[in-house]
């Protein structure tokens, strides 16, 4: 009886001297260095602790053998009370171990993405964007002209494109409803919709700041007085429907081609928009500057000279010719 209980306990021993070890090997194995050279932003896939083992393995986080992942995966349901593992894009330090790898999963903050929407885009190019933005899922169509606010967007891996398309919408709405509340009422701008096609029609008028009011006021003087806008990127818009540069100078015959968008033609202001203008170009709107400006032409040094009467314009135009006409050929 004393041989089979001896024999017993060397069995009872060995069990624990091995558990004791596979204890050991795996508190190694989640403490030690990890194989990455250097700190790297990984995508980690969803799908739960596989296809995060999975990205991290791929990536050189880990080995990508059985007895790790199966380490990673006790390891895992050991320290579930510290909380879920997260799919994110997230940065990883180098060499980092296991223990590191889950404090990431769980509380390392996503990778920020900027997607940049310029002031004055089109539809069509605000939609290229954000199709050729990355780390989006899905696909956008054109929105509605002038419906997004130009602006500078935070984003994640993995957002929907229509979502963050939804964001610059709602940002384009908010935005319009305040510049609205604040205006200088004006009887040529009855509503926020009118403004928001005034406020693109001056976006595509001037870069230059500090015109903008200036061009807001030549417009609301023209339709406080029932004169064509005459607004040549207005002309351009009902010509290619907002496709972008025509390739050449507005011709006479462009400009007597009849578009709803054709302000040489059509009474007033167009129907829509004819791009998205940012926040100076909606208060220069809402807040025109003073004087009774009808007329504004190009000075060939990026600004333009304004003119209350067509003579004034008329010896702003030959200066300007004249100016073009002294400059050397290249």
């Amino acid at each position: 009886m004393r041989r089979v209980l001896t024999g017993l306990g060397i069995v009872f021993l060995v069990l624990v001297l091995s558990g004791l070890a596979g204890v050991g090997y795996g508190a190694w194995v989640f403490t030690r260095p990890g194989p990455m050279p250097d700190a790297r932003v990984i995508v980690v896939a969803r799908g739960g602790e596989g296809r995060a083992f999975a990205s991290l393995s791929d990536a050189g986080v880990f080995p990508g053998d059985a007895w790790t992942h199966a380490i990673f995966r006790i390891a895992v349901q050991l320290t579930r009370p510290d909380g879920a593992l997260h799919a994110a894009e997230l940065n990883f330090p180098a060499h980092a171990s296991m223990q590191q790898v889950l404090f990431v999963l769980r509380h390392g903050k996503p990778v920020i993405h900027r997607l940049t929407i310029p002031e004055g885009r089109l539809s069509l190019q605000i939609a290229a964007l954000l199709n050729d933005a990355p780390a989006l899922e899905g696909t956008v169509t054109p929105p509605a002209e002038g419906d997004v606010m130009p602006l500078t967007y935070d984003y994640e891996w993995g957002m929907a494109r229509q979502a963050l398309l939804d964001r610059m919408q709602h940002a384009m709405t908010r935005t319009l409803s305040r510049v609205w509340d604040g205006r200088q009422p004006d009887p040529a701008i009855p509503d926020p919709r009118t403004l928001l096609i005034l406020a693109s029609m001056i976006e595509r008028e001037t870069a230059v700041a500090q015109e903008r009011p200036m061009v807001a006021r030549v417009f609301l003087n023209r339709l406080h007085q029932g004169m064509r806008l005459q607004s040549d990127p207005s002309v351009v818009y009902g010509l290619n429907q907002g496709a972008g540069p025509l390739g050449h100078a507005l011709s006479h015959a462009d400009l007597t081609t009849p578009t709803a968008y054709n302000t040489y033609v059509i009474p007033g202001l167009p129907p829509a928009p004819i791009c998205s203008p940012g926040l100076a170009s909606l208060e220069a709107a809402a807040h025109p500057a003073e004087g009774d400006m009808l007329y504004f032409v190009a000075n060939g040094s990026g600004g333009h000279d304004f003119a209350a009467s067509l003579g004034e314009h008329n010896r702003h135009v030959s200066a300007f010719r004249a100016r073009q006409a002294a400059q050397p050929e290249h």
